[in-house]
């Protein structure tokens, strides 16, 4: 605890200042405090655990009217799958490719490497996408 905070804290136990003083004195304190101490170095940030779908859209085909899908993707899953592509026989993989190509999907499944794939989760961190319709909200975010 901080000698300012603590000082607040002695005045309202002596009974010089009421609880309403302490707490707009320790709000006040705390809004002059910079976020963290000089010479201490930030917390780095986590690492997002999932990917994060939300849509929200009006329905105007007579159903129940605002419509809701929320859809959390663990990033631990699509590591797993990048893993277990490692076990998808070579002849597999170049009729995916096919048929993902024939989709109008440009990957090729026989260079995906679990090293990619943590580069590519690192670049999701700072993804946020939002789309606002009039129909509708679309966000795309890591958390």
């Amino acid at each position: 605890m901080n000698e300012q905070r603590r000082q607040v804290l002695e005045m309202l136990a002596e009974g010089k200042i009421t609880a309403d003083e302490a707490e707009r004195l320790i709000e006040a304190l705390q809004r002059e405090q910079p976020q963290s101490p000089p010479g201490v170095a930030p917390r780095p940030k986590p690492r997002p655990k999932y990917l994060r779908v939300l849509v929200n859209y009006e329905d105007d085909s007579g159903g129940d009217g605002p419509g809701r899908v929320n859809v959390r993707v663990p990033l631990q899953l699509l590591r797993a799958g990048v893993r277990l592509t490692s076990l998808v026989p070579p002849q597999a993989l170049i009729k995916a490719n096919a048929e993902l190509h024939k989709s109008g999907v440009p990957i090729d499944l026989t260079e995906l490497k679990p090293q990619q794939l943590e580069e590519l989760v690192d670049q999701l961190d700072d993804l946020t996408v939002d789309v606002d319709a009039p129909e509708g909200k679309v966000q795309v975010f890591c958390e």
